[in-house]
């Protein structure tokens, strides 16, 4: 486990906050030389607990859908379970691929323009391994609700808590070939400069700066964060799946739940559980703190509960290779 000292932890919570902003700005919340915060960072990025600063962005509004997949693997090994990741990863169109521990292998996300791309890419894959399914759970994502790191703090701000949201199903923003080319300059490296990024897109220091702030004020760009190894820290990640007795009490427990500082992520899909909440957790044992207390505030509304852990992150992209 790497042992980071609090001004560590301030400088991650600035980055999860907007890994773009100045080091001069950083420096100044955390009170640090800009120098410091650069060195510190640079530190926490060859340990590994840093693995990348990337940009969210709301492919919904650029037109995609989003599709999610779990997997059960059986009579495989370990060289055709790498042969199945890299299959996944290496497609285009994949958003989210990873492993995990509990009721399913393998999770997928992807974005498509329509229904039937996503079924030719089906298709294909079940020619390759469809021997090596044992199941496959579908659903379509609608929503992420993402919220700041707050655990890696003793001290924040409740209103600092909800960040961002991506929702399918709002109006398309119009886009040009420059407009995407610009994010995916940005999608895999949110501190990439105005200059780099007008230099490899053929355009002008003002043009990018205009756009950036056009995909900006559409929401098309969410935010800026960081993309942080936290089992390095000694933090164990939860996805945690609910079944409600009662839906119209749905959000009712998000409005509680929202503000529990381990909570990153909730998830809304059609035809999966009714609530999906991901947590970064000290062990097992806080979880079901966590998911004891919630079941007893709410005791009529939470039917039960199943969860999958730490999982393997072996791709994250905001935006479709196209």
């Amino acid at each position: 486990m790497v042992k980071i000292d609090l001004k560590d932890k301030k400088i991650l919570y600035e980055l999860d906050f907007n890994s773009r902003q100045p080091f001069s700005i950083i420096g100044k919340k955390t009170g640090l030389h800009k120098n410091v915060v650069a060195y510190r960072i640079n530190r926490l990025i060859k340990k590994g607990v840093i693995r990348h600063l990337y940009t969210v962005i709301d492919s919904f509004k650029l037109g995609y859908n989003c599709f999610r997949f779990y997997i059960v693997l059986r009579h495989i090994n370990p060289e055709i379970k790498k042969e199945i990741i890299d299959y996944f990863v290496n497609n285009k169109y994949t958003w989210w691929v990873g492993s995990f521990e509990g009721n399913y292998d393998l999770a997928v996300v992807m974005w498509v323009k329509e229904l039937y791309d996503f079924h030719n890419f089906w298709e294909e894959t079940l020619k390759k391994y469809h021997h090596y399914f044992l199941d496959q759970i579908f659903c379509n994502y609608v929503q992420l609700q993402l919220f700041r790191h707050s655990f890696i703090l003793d001290e924040y701000k409740k209103t600092d808590r909800e960040k961002w949201k991506i929702t399918g199903g709002e109006r398309k923003v119009e886009t040009d070939e420059l407009d995407f080319q610009i994010l995916q300059l940005l999608a895999n490296n949110a501190r990439i400069s105005t200059r780099e990024i007008a230099t490899e897109t053929n355009s002008t220091i003002n043009t990018t700066n205009n756009r950036l702030k056009r995909l900006m004020d559409l929401e098309v760009i969410q935010g800026f964060r960081v993309n942080i190894d936290y089992s390095k820290l000694g933090y164990q990640f939860f996805k945690v799946n609910i079944d409600l007795n009662n839906y119209n009490e749905r959000e009712k427990v998000i409005s509680y739940i929202k503000y529990n500082p381990h909570l990153e992520m909730i998830d809304k899909s059609i035809g999966y559980y009714d609530l999906e909440l991901d947590f970064w957790v000290e062990g097992l044992d806080q979880l079901h703190e966590i998911m004891d207390n919630l079941t007893l505030k709410f005791p009529n509304t939470i039917k039960n509960y199943t969860y999958a852990h730490d999982p393997i992150k072996y791709k994250m992209l905001y935006l479709p290779e196209e």
